[in-house]
């Protein structure tokens, strides 16, 4: 049977993601760092289906908490199929107000960890037959977006990270990562913001967490020669100026 371990699998795409892994076929490795009641339920709902589900809770954004995760999960998954780095921080504030330790932790959970994790679990993913690595990326990671400079700065990180280990880890190794529109408007947009964003939509509408997952499913299970690219599953968002 096949394993993949999903970060940040608590709720919205990495919820997402799991489901989609598990209804695939595989057991899981869930991480969650404050979702945890969620986690369960997920694991709950998974192990219903007849899969096999370890929970596994982190702060990621502290390197003990981090080499302490990766080697947890190298010995207890010997072998791993698929690792999906979702989990990340999202943040909105203003260029002069981002403090050093906000700089910090942001970089520490959207690059550090996916980077010193993969690094960790390289001998379970060495040991199965066709593995792949998934970042979660984002358009902020290509285009520049007002008041999210740290944030921006640890994505576009990550979209080099996939492509830099899609070239060091090949052939056996595979590196993809899948880039989300708006799957789910921030709490603060209004009808009124919403529906002046989904203007710059080509497509007209927000997506879904199971967009997103059905891609990452893809790539596992579909996509034997896809390695170093980044999947956009924004409506068409990123295709226009």
């Amino acid at each position: 049977m096949a394993t993949a371990f999903v970060s940040g699998a608590g709720v919205r795409i990495g919820s997402a993601v799991a489901r989609a892994l598990g209804q695939a076929g595989y057991d899981l490795a869930l991480h969650a760092h404050r979702s945890l009641k969620p986690l369960e339920a997920l694991a709950s709902e998974l192990q219903a289906l007849g899969r096999k589900v370890s929970l596994y809770s982190a702060d990621l954004s502290d390197p003990r908490g981090v080499d302490a995760l990766g080697a947890q999960l190298r010995e207890a998954h010997p072998v791993l199929d698929v690792v999906v780095h979702n989990a990340g921080l999202y943040e909105r504030v203003a260029f002069e107000a981002i403090t050093r330790e906000q700089y910090r932790t942001m970089l520490a959970v959207n690059v550090d960890a996916p980077f010193f994790l993969t690094q960790a679990l390289l001998p379970s993913l060495r040991a199965a037959p066709q593995p792949l690595v998934v970042h979660v990326t984002d358009i902020g990671g290509e285009r520049a977006v007002s008041h999210y400079a740290h944030y921006s700065v640890s994505k576009a990180a990550l979209l080099m990270l996939t492509r830099a280990l899609a070239v060091e880890l090949a052939p056996h190794v595979r590196i993809n990562a899948v880039s989300p529109g708006v799957v789910a408007f921030p709490e603060h947009y209004d009808a009124a913001a919403r529906e002046e964003f989904l203007q710059r939509v080509p497509m007209g509408r927000e997506g879904s967490v199971e967009d997103i997952a059905r891609v990452v499913v893809f790539l596992a299970r579909e996509a034997p020669y896809i390695t170093g690219q980044v999947v956009a599953v924004d409506g068409g968002r990123s295709a226009q100026l």
